[in-house]
């Protein structure tokens, strides 16, 4: 794969339920984590004493995080109905030249800080709550 533009990789939230994506706005740094546990099925007659573990049976996660300035108040709006509402939505990330990962997500954190003489700024975390399809391009 070339490089890409860090630009490019969106988190796009459901903004009626229905399906209807929007690019949360003002976003300037964005991030989406996979992490998979491992079952340790390890037993006193393992080869070697080498650990070994069961594929496929741990609990598997995710998690998107942003950072950025408010720039959209549908957007803005939406992200803070959902916290309060403890709503969990569909979200989209999309991967540049490499797919779209769909699925519901909790928005477990939102902070706003800003400074004196600079720009109010946000950061939000989100966790996976439930299977996510990937579609490749």
């Amino acid at each position: 794969m070339a490089a890409q533009n860090g630009k490019d990789l969106l988190i796009k939230l459901d903004m009626t339920g229905s399906g209807s994506f929007e690019t949360i706005a003002g976003l300037r740094a964005t991030r989406i984590s996979f992490n998979a546990e491992s079952v340790d099925v390890t037993s006193l007659e393992s080869s070697g004493g080498w650990r070994e573990l069961l594929g496929g049976a741990g609990v598997k996660s995710a998690t998107i995080s942003g950072s950025g300035v408010f720039k959209d108040q549908s957007t803005d709006e939406r992200a803070r109905q959902i916290f309060f509402d403890g709503e969990v939505p569909n979200f989209q990330v999309i991967i540049p030249n490499f797919g779209i990962v769909e699925g519901a997500f909790q928005l477990t954190s939102i902070e706003y800080a800003g400074s004196y003489n600079g720009e109010a700024t946000y950061e939000l975390a989100m966790s996976s709550a439930g299977q996510l399809t990937f579609t490749a391009v």
